[in-house]
C-alpha cells in the first residue's frame, strides 16, 4: 500500500484535535512528578529511621513495577474503594506518582551537590529548615539536574500512548482507530511519529531556554 497524501491531509485535523489531550497528559503527569518528589527526597532523608526507610520502600516499589500495571490499578481497582476516576485524571496520578520515584533520585544528586559549606552557612545565618532548602539548598541544586529532568519530561510524552489501556482517548489510539476503519495504518501511524517528535523538541528547547535563564541569574 503506497503513502497517500490526500488520505494522509485528510487525517491530520482528527489527530491535531486530541493532541492538546496528550500534551495535558504529559505535562501535567509532569508537574505533579516535580511537586511529588520533593517529599519523598526529604522522607528518606528524614532523621527518623523509620520514615526513611518507609519512604525508600514505596518509592522503589514505584520504581520496581510497570508502570502499566500502576495505572490499571488506579483507574479498575480505586472504584472498588471508592475513588472513581476520569481516564485523563488517573493517567495524570498515574503518570505522576511512577515519575516522582525517579525524579525523587534526581533531586538526590542535586542536593548532595551542594557543597558542604552553604549548610554550614544557613547555620551561622540561623536559618530555620524552610529558609534553608527554599532559600539556599534548592535555588543552587535545581539548576544543574534540569537537563535530566528535561529527559524525563521527554519520555512521559512517549509514555502517553500507554493511557489508552484506560481508555483514554490520546494520540496513538485515535491513530489506531483512524488505520482500522480505512485499513490505511502507514500515514496515521507516520503522523503521530512526527507530531511526537515535534513535541519532544519543544519540550527539550523550553527546557533549554530555562536552563540558560537561571545561569544567566
Amino acid at each position: 500500500m503506497k503513502w497517500s497524501w490526500d488520505y494522509a491531509l485528510s487525517v491530520l485535523p482528527k489527530l491535531l484535535e486530541v493532541v492538546p489531550i496528550t500534551v495535558g497528559a504529559a505535562l501535567s503527569g509532569f508537574l505533579l512528578a516535580v511537586l511529588f518528589a520533593l517529599p519523598i527526597t526529604l522522607g528518606k532523608r528524614a532523621k527518623s529511621k523509620a520514615i526513611a526507610q518507609t519512604v525508600a520502600f514505596l518509592a522503589e516499589f514505584v520504581r520496581s513495577t510497570p508502570l502499566l500495571i500502576q495505572l490499571l490499578f488506579i483507574f479498575y481497582a480505586l472504584p472498588l474503594y471508592g475513588v472513581s476516576l476520569s481516564p485523563f485524571t488517573a493517567g495524570v496520578l498515574g503518570l505522576g506518582i511512577h515519575y516522582a520515584a525517579y525524579l525523587a533520585e534526581v533531586y538526590r544528586a542535586g542536593i548532595e551537590a551542594v557543597p558542604k559549606g552553604q549548610w554550614e552557612a544557613a547555620r551561622a545565618l540561623n536559618f530555620n529548615p524552610r529558609q534553608t532548602w527554599f532559600r539556599l539548598i534548592l535555588p543552587q541544586a535545581l539548576p544543574p539536574v534540569l537537563p535530566v529532568m528535561g529527559n524525563y519530561l521527554t519520555v512521559m510524552f512517549k509514555e502517553t500512548p500507554i493511557l489508552s489501556a484506560i481508555t483514554l482517548v490520546e494520540l496513538l489510539q485515535t491513530a489506531k482507530s483512524l488505520g482500522s476503519a480505512s485499513f490505511r495504518y502507514i500515514e496515521s501511524f507516520t503522523l503521530v511519529g512526527v507530531l511526537f517528535l515535534l513535541m519532544s523538541c519543544v519540550s527539550t528547547w523550553a527546557l533549554r531556554r530555562l536552563e540558560l535563564r537561571l545561569a544567566r541569574k
